[in-house]
């Protein structure tokens, strides 16, 4: 299976000049070639990769952007190939229209086997124009990289991430199944009973993030200070996207090691961000990145996984009985069905229906969605009632 394994790497004073022109050729060309492609097509033409590659080519010939030359052509050429894959997925409806890329972002240059050699007995990675890289190894692997990027994320830290041709190691087979229930107080809730409380990184860390950007936008734009304090603030969210990411790959991990199957709700979480009240903890819940978590690890396992319609009433289904209530705000925590007196943690009650009607999913292969009356009034509810009374008579 193709892996992607990333590690972090330290460039020498010399190597990180050298990076930093080459990641800004790359950029350079990006941008140009998007440009060129935009202009083109509202123009009434249309430009493809052969083009904008020989168009490369003459661009490097011309006197005020010879310094394209000075470093490897491999990843300036490589740009070229990651623009029109972003077309290609504009033009398939997968992806917005390709943005040009900023100098303060992310930085990243791809190199194909021309560009690298691998030396797999000293462990030995050196890539063209910069020589052997010290790399930090945190973990193993058998097969040779076909590619290597380098990149440098917004606080300063440079990784570099290899393909390879690896085989996964699968969890034992497991025989138990659970639904789960994603939520702010708790971020998951099964339905065996565990919960996984949400350590809220965000909330954690927000006051220092508040004074950092104050000081920031303190700071006379163009300055050294500025710069700074930049770093800082792009440090700060970087701890806690790595907080995130650490706590949602243990629990993800955990959930797929311990069960065969596992059913969640087809939440649509792009318009549950745009309740202002709320959209700041849904965002710091990473809902989607649990979702794509699970997904990717129970395929790796050989693991059932399913969703279930995002307007099933779960919350407000009895799991004992099937009792629906008619309202349930959101917080009330725990109730009591009126039908069976059965005493139900929200989060969990949930959950066990999310397992019940997942278990129904996975073998009808279908959706489940919930008997919805007509709301219509007037004319055609009295038609609907009129004909109920001749069926009766």
């Amino acid at each position: 299976m193709q892996l992607g394994y990333r590690f972090r790497f330290y460039p020498t004073a010399e190597q990180e000049q050298i990076l930093a022109q080459t990641f800004g050729c790359v950029r350079y060309v990006y941008n140009w070639a998007l440009r060129m492609r935009t202009d083109a097509w509202h123009e009434g033409r249309r430009i493809n990769y052969n083009a904008s590659s020989a168009a490369l080519t003459e661009l490097k010939k011309a006197e005020e952007t010879k310094w394209l030359n000075e470093v490897s052509s491999v990843p300036v050429q490589q740009t070229l190939r990651h623009l029109q894959g972003a077309f290609s997925n504009f033009f398939e409806k997968v992806a917005k229209y390709p943005t040009f890329k900023k100098k303060d972002g992310k930085q990243s240059a791809e190199y194909t086997r021309s560009g690298f050699q691998w030396d797999a007995g000293t462990r030995t990675l050196t890539v063209a124009k910069l020589g052997p890289i010290k790399i930090k190894w945190s973990r193993e692997f058998s097969s040779n990289p076909s590619t290597v990027t380098l990149s440098r994320d917004q606080s300063g830290r440079y990784f570099v991430s290899l393909r390879l041709d690896e085989a996964i190691e699968k969890f034992p087979e497991a025989t138990a199944a659970v639904g789960i229930d994603l939520g702010i107080n708790r971020t998951m809730t099964l339905s065996d009973g565990t919960r996984i409380g949400n350590p809220r990184y965000t909330a954690k860390y927000e006051a220092r993030l508040t004074r950092l950007q104050r000081r920031l936008a303190k700071k006379r734009k163009g300055s050294a200070n500025r710069a700074k304090a930049k770093r800082k603030v792009a440090k700060l969210h970087t701890k806690i996207d790595d907080c995130r990411k650490d706590f949602t790959h243990k629990a993800t991990t955990r959930i797929v090691r311990d069960n065969q199957a596992i059913y969640l709700e087809d939440l649509s979480v792009r318009n549950m961000m745009a309740n202002r009240c709320l959209s700041k903890a849904i965002g710091d819940c990473g809902w989607n990145e649990i979702t794509r978590q699970l997904t990717y690890k129970a395929e790796w396992h050989g693991r059932t996984i399913a969703k279930i319609d995002r307007f099933f009433p779960s919350s407000k289904r009895c799991s004992s009985c099937g009792r629906i209530v008619e309202q349930l705000p959101l917080d009330v925590r725990s109730w009591q069905c009126p039908e069976c007196s059965t005493e139900h943690d929200r989060d969990e009650n949930a959950a066990k229906n999310i397992l019940a009607v997942g278990q129904t999913v996975a073998v009808s292969g279908g959706t489940v969605r919930p008997k919805r009356t007509p709301v219509r009034r007037g004319k055609f509810q009295r038609r609907r009632n009129h004909s109920e009374k001749l069926s009766v008579s």
